[in-house]
C-alpha cells in the first residue's frame, strides 16, 4: 500500500527532494557542529581531536558584559519588530481585500511588494542617502537654514530605524499569507453583520478576526521561534555607524569572535544559547495556545 502511494506521488517527491536535502545538510546535519560549543577549537587539529573545554566558553560568555548588550539589543530590537511590524501586513492585507478596484489592488500590491525583492545592501545604501549625514533630509533642511540631523549615525535612533526599515522592505511579501487567510472568511457572515448595523471594526473584531486567528496564532509562534534572529545582513552594515554598544546583536556578535577573532568555540556556544532560546520560546508559546484553545504549531 505504501509503495503504491509512492509510485502515485513520485513527481511529487522528486520535487521535494532538494528542499529536504538543503535541511538536512545545512539544519540538522550542521546541528552536529554544536559540539564546536563544548571545545577550544582549532582548525589545524580538526573537530575530534580539539580539546574538550567543558562548560567554559558558556561560562565565559556569560560573564562577558559585551555578551548581555548584544543580547538586550537583540530582545529590545525584537519586541520592537514584533510589536510594530507583525500588524502592518494583516493592516495592508486588510487594505487590500476591501478594495473593489482589481486594477487598484495590482497596482498597490505590486509597490509593497516591490522592496522585498531588493537586497540589504541597496535597502541601506537607500536609507543612508535619504537619513544620512549627507542625505536628501539633510541638503534639504541645510538649504532651509534649518539643523540638520543624522539618524544613521544616532545610536539613539538606531533601533527605531531598523524597524523602520523590517516594516518597508518586508511588510508587503507578509500580506500574502494574511490575503490567503481572508479568502476564507465567509462573506455572506460579513454582509449578515453589516446588515445588523454591526461597523466596519465590529465585523473585523467578530467576523475577520475569529476566521483568521488560527493563522495569526500561527505566524505569531514561528516569529518567536526566530525572535532572537533579527537580520544579520542589516545589522551587520549598518554597526560601524553607530557602534557596537547600540549596533551589537546576537548574530552580529556570533560573527566578530568565531569569523573575524577566529574564536569558534566561544561564537558556538553564543549562538546555541540563541537556538536553545528560541526553541524554549516555541514551546511555550505552543503550550498556551493549546489552552486557548488553538491548534497551535503542532499538537
Amino acid at each position: 500500500m505504501l509503495g503504491k502511494r509512492l509510485r502515485q506521488q513520485r513527481v511529487l517527491i522528486l520535487l521535494m527532494l532538494p528542499g529536504l536535502a538543503y535541511f538536512l545538510v545545512f539544519h540538522y546535519g550542521a546541528f552536529l557542529g554544536n559540539v564546536v560549543a563544548f571545545k577550544d577549537y582549532v582548525p589545524f587539529e580538526g573537530l575530534w581531536a580539539s580539546p574538550w573545554t567543558g562548560v567554559s566558553n558558556f561560562s565565559r560568555m556569560f560573564g562577558d558584559p559585551q555578551f548581555w548588550d548584544a543580547t538586550w539589543n537583540t530582545l529590545a530590537i525584537a519586541v520592537l519588530q514584533l510589536v510594530f511590524f507583525f500588524p502592518v501586513p494583516l493592516a495592508i492585507a486588510l487594505l487590500l481585500h476591501s478594495l473593489t478596484s482589481d486594477l487598484l489592488r495590482r497596482f498597490v500590491q505590486s509597490v509593497v511588494y516591490l522592496p522585498h525583492f531588493l537586497s540589504w545592501v541597496i535597502v541601506v545604501t537607500l536609507f543612508q542617502q535619504v537619513l544620512g549625514d549627507t542625505g536628501v533630509l539633510n541638503s534639504w533642511l541645510g538649504d532651509a537654514g534649518l539643523h540638520t540631523v543624522d539618524i544613521i549615525g544616532n545610536p539613539g535612533a538606531y533601533r527605531p530605524l531598523v524597524v523602520a526599515q523590517v516594516i518597508w522592505k518586508d511588510a508587503g511579501w507578509g500580506t500574502i499569507i494574511f490575503l490567503a487567510a481572508l479568502m476564507q472568511v465567509n462573506e455572506q457572515t460579513l454582509e449578515a453583520a453589516a446588515i445588523d448595523g454591526a461597523g466596519p471594526w465590529r465585523r473585523f473584531w467578530h467576523v475577520t478576526l475569529p476566521a483568521i486567528r488560527p493563522v495569526v496564532v500561527l505566524l505569531l509562534i514561528m516569529r518567536l521561534g526566530d525572535i532572537l534572529s533579527v537580520g544579520f545582513e542589516q545589522m551587520l552594515l549598518q554597526r560601524s555607524s553607530v557602534g557596537p554598544e547600540a549596533g551589537e546583536v546576537l548574530d552580529t556578535f556570533v560573527y566578530y569572535h568565531g569569523i573575524v577573532d577566529g574564536d569558534a568555540g566561544y561564537a558556538a556556544a553564543a549562538g546555541l544559547f540563541k537556538g536553545l532560546i528560541g526553541a524554549a520560546l516555541v514551546f511555550t508559546a505552543n503550550k498556551i495556545a493549546h489552552r486557548l484553545g488553538e491548534q497551535g504549531v503542532y499538537q
